[in-house]
């Protein structure tokens, strides 16, 4: 399987080329469907199944999965969008130099969509048993919060026995076995106009008030606990010289499990239950809406397997937490064994220096299909025992 991957690394590159080279934002939903298409067509070639789930808004997704396995064990989650305009791909293209590839995207996390697809490319001429208990599910609004494919992923993971995530891995090659959870909430305060001259003592500063609630919001920040807030964006008042009637803020909540996302609700509320400037309003709309991947013991034992495949490929595997979302909190949250960062190495995502490291495509591909081999391998002994 090695040598087999490896002599595909031209034709690696090329689908890299093609697949960067076409625009692909979240919210261009044409530029994500012509992703799929190319995708839907080569997964086709494989023999798989092709199912796609038709959006209004963004692109579609896709889940492909082997025709006779009727209930894969073993599910890779990526995403065929990115955080670039349209017109981006025409700018600046893909290309390599210094050992490195660059252009949007080619990191996050289209150097994944290659890696998964000639990993399973080679299971299936290495081990179809493996092959078949493999369902990839392809997403196309993860960039800006998976809104229209939260229930489809946890649809897909429900009763899987793993979860493989393709978000790169670090800039060291680490992988990622643990993420905060995250929420956003928008803080609106209503107030009372004035001229701050002729009659200020009319006025209610909804500015003032917000000013106040930010300094108690970020109060809550607690380091070392993993818990952050921070009010990220401030709009209000009309003039200089008025006494401003409105004013808002987006906050951005980050926390390490579910527990110290109830506590933090309730401070949030408490927090805006009351007014410092008489006069004014607070009104609170939002809610914790990505939960944490938490790293458990199912997930150490993943990691074990994980490191071990990366030791017999002479890749020093290390795990590390990080405060990024990602589609990977959603199966970890049902308690499905989940690891993310399996796509190659690469660093800058969502800039325009954005690189893949050219060394790791060929490496984290084996990886990712030695994973699959082992764990399928394992599964399939235990249902076999089972039966006998």
């Amino acid at each position: 399987m090695n040598d087999y991957v490896k002599q595909h690394q031209e034709d690696m590159l090329e689908l890299l080329a093609q697949l960067v080279n076409i625009d692909s934002g979240s919210y261009d939903k044409d530029g994500v469907n012509k992703i799929g298409d190319r995708l839907k067509a080569l997964y086709q070639q494989l023999g798989l199944h092709v199912q796609k789930y038709q959006q209004t808004e963004f692109g579609d997704h896709l889940a492909i999965h082997s025709i006779t396995c009727k209930e894969p064990s073993i599910l890779i989650i990526a995403h065929m969008d990115t955080v670039f305009e349209k017109g981006t791909a025409a700018r600046r293209p893909f290309r390599m130099e210094n050992n490195r590839a660059f252009g949007p995207g080619v990191i996050d996390m289209k150097a994944s969509l290659v890696s998964v697809y000639y990993a399973m490319k080679a299971l299936k001429n290495y081990n179809r048993k493996a092959f078949d208990e493999v369902e990839i599910l392809l997403t196309s609004d993860e960039e800006i919060g998976s809104a229209s494919s939260r229930q489809l992923i946890e649809k897909k993971a429900a009763g899987k026995k793993f979860a493989l995530v393709m978000e790169p891995a670090r800039k060291n090659g680490a992988i990622v076995s643990a993420r905060r959870g995250k929420g956003h909430y928008t803080l609106e305060v209503i107030g009372k106009a004035a001229h701050s001259g002729i009659e200020p003592e009319r006025g209610r500063s909804a500015i003032e008030e917000l000013a106040h609630k930010i300094i108690q919001l970020h109060e809550i920040t607690d380091e070392d606990a993993g818990i952050h807030v921070n009010v990220g964006l401030i709009e209000g008042g009309s003039s200089v010289n008025t006494i401003s009637d409105h004013a808002t803020a987006e906050i951005d909540v980050r926390f390490r499990n579910q527990e110290q996302a109830e506590v933090i609700e309730k401070q949030i509320e408490q927090i805006t239950s009351s007014t410092e400037v008489a006069g004014t309003k607070v009104i609170i709309d939002g809610e914790m809406n990505r939960p944490p991947m938490e790293k458990t013991e199912k997930t150490e034992r993943l990691l074990k397997i994980i490191k071990k495949v990366g030791s017999e490929l002479q890749i020093n595997i290390i795990d590390t937490e990080t405060g990024g979302g990602s589609d990977a909190s959603y199966p970890a949250a049902l308690g499905i064994p989940t690891v993310d960062g399996l796509g190659p190495v690469g660093g800058n995502a969502h800039r325009e220096d954005e690189y893949l490291e050219l060394d790791s495509l060929i490496p984290r591909t084996l990886l990712l299909a030695q994973v699959i081999e082992k764990l399928a391998n394992k599964i399939i002994s235990k249902r076999e025992k089972s039966i006998s």
